[in-house]
């Protein structure tokens, strides 16, 4: 049987045990201004059609508004939680804000519903938006915390940002956060944003290092603004029985993190997954890397790409269902260069081949000796008009000592021309012309993957 406050309820005292106020009517406003809740506070199912302040309050234990709804406004400023505070399945109908408040635990939106616009404050620990739902715009600033969001549905923009400084109430002071005694530190994470449409959410200096992103709708219209912060490759991994592998430093999804944790033999190095992240492969990986490359490309942040361009790359290259062929050259394209991405690979891949060049023309290339030009013609007997025959001497292999400086300094220059697709005009041998050939073809390719890797990295 529900309670009915026809008139306004002002409740300012202290409650030392269990305060049971649900289900429960308020068609007046409902104040507990500086309350004081000594354990487990309980307004599940309540319905507040007045305004309902909690200003200043503080709930000592676990404070549960399941399934409440306040059809105005909701004032909770300078509130202070040192248990949970659950709001699950709640209704805010017009409320304009929701915060500012401390919670030395979770703050548990899940399937709750905001029907006009409005902004959340928090200093938390924890934040759980499981498909909560808003239906106009929405702004939630916070602290500490840590985002679970879920399967979240929200039809406007909607903003999560990071408050680098201790949020300032309306007189001035700053809200207290001894209560977060022990945090982390400020800054915001967000755990995940499966199922979410991404289309209208911005997220503002948050750390998306563990952050689920598969499952993600619309990606790649995601706004990320300021220092948005993600996991990162090891610097090296060690396989059992095998000595360290290096990696190439570069932004990676937690969700790579997981995968590469649990292909076998892999001891130390990537991060495994926690329980319920489950699983996702390389199919599920590449859209999403795909995605976010085009979310910083259509932002204008031209070198910011590189690294999920990198991660797309290296997921097509892992997957299953990749042919033969394809995997191939895509492992060719990273052996060679990276995926033009790192041009100290290619070039030193074009240094090796210039070096490899230089010995097999040394050893096979270069003629023995310049060939000599020679001319012959007939003089008639009678006088009259003497023919020329100009022809040179082909080309001998070489003999004796091949490594000499002279014979050097000839392929150096015939090197050094190829990887600018010249011919040198020097006189080779026929394996020589080959290698030239061969030369050719592959150094000025080296070169270019160089040339595009450096462009990658600082276009504008």
């Amino acid at each position: 049987m529900s309670t009915i406050f026809k008139g306004d309820a002002g409740l300012g005292a202290g409650f030392e045990g269990h305060a049971q106020c649900g289900p429960a009517i308020f068609i007046g406003d409902a104040g507990f201004v500086s309350a004081i809740f000594e354990a487990r506070a309980r307004f599940e199912s309540a319905t507040f059609k007045g305004e309902a302040q909690f200003k200043s309050v503080i709930f000592k234990g676990h404070a549960g508004f399941k399934s409440a709804t306040f059809k105005r406004s909701a004032w909770f400023g300078s509130a202070t939680f040192k248990g949970d505070a659950w709001f699950f399945s709640a209704t805010f109908m017009t409320a304009d804000s929701l915060g500012t408040l401390v919670c030395a635990g979770r703050i548990v939106l899940s399937g709750a519903a905001f029907g006009s616009p409005v902004t959340l404050s928090f200093a938390a620990r924890r934040l759980e938006c499981r498909r909560t739902r808003w239906s106009a715009t929405a702004e939630i600033r916070l602290r500490y915390a840590t985002v679970d969001f879920a399967h979240a549905v929200f039809e406007y923009p909607l903003t999560i940002a990071a408050e680098p400084d201790p949020f300032v109430l309306t007189n001035g002071s700053e809200l207290a956060e001894s209560a977060l005694a022990g945090a982390p530190g400020p800054g915001v994470r967000v755990a995940s944003l499966r199922g979410v449409d991404a289309a209208h959410l911005v997220l503002a200096d948050v750390d998306l290092s563990g952050c689920l992103f598969t499952g993600t709708v619309h990606l790649d219209q995601l706004r990320l603004e300021g220092a948005c912060t993600f996991d990162t490759a090891p610097s090296s991994v060690r396989w059992r029985r095998w000595p360290p592998v290096r990696f190439t430093e570069r932004r990676v999804l937690a969700e790579e993190h997981h995968w590469r944790a649990s292909q076998q033999g892999a001891v130390q190095g990537w991060n495994v997954a926690v329980l319920g992240a489950g699983r996702a492969g390389p199919l599920q990986l590449a859209p999403v890397y795909r995605a976010l490359r085009k979310a910083f490309e259509d932002g204008k942040h031209e070198p910011g790409p590189a690294d999920f361009y990198y991660g797309e790359m290296e997921m097509r290259r892992h997957a299953d269902d990749i042919p033969r062929g394809e995997r191939g050259l895509l492992t060719a394209y990273w052996a060679l260069s990276e995926y033009s991405l790192r041009a100290s690979r290619a070039l030193a891949w074009l240094g090796a081949a210039m070096v490899f060049t230089i010995v097999l023309l040394m050893a096979f290339g270069l003629a023995q000796d310049t060939p000599k030009q020679t001319a012959t013609g007939t003089v008639p007997a009678g006088g009259g008009k003497v023919t020329f025959e100009i022809d040179k001497d082909d080309p001998q292999n070489p003999t004796g000592d091949r490594f000499t400086g002279e014979r050097f300094e000839k392929a150096l220059n015939v090197t050094l021309n190829s990887v600018v697709f010249r011919s040198s005009g020097q006189d080779l041998t026929t394996a020589g012309t080959y290698i030239e050939m061969t030369s050719r073809l592959t150094e000025p390719v080296l070169l270019a993957l160089a040339v595009l890797a450096v462009r990658n990295r600082v276009k504008r």
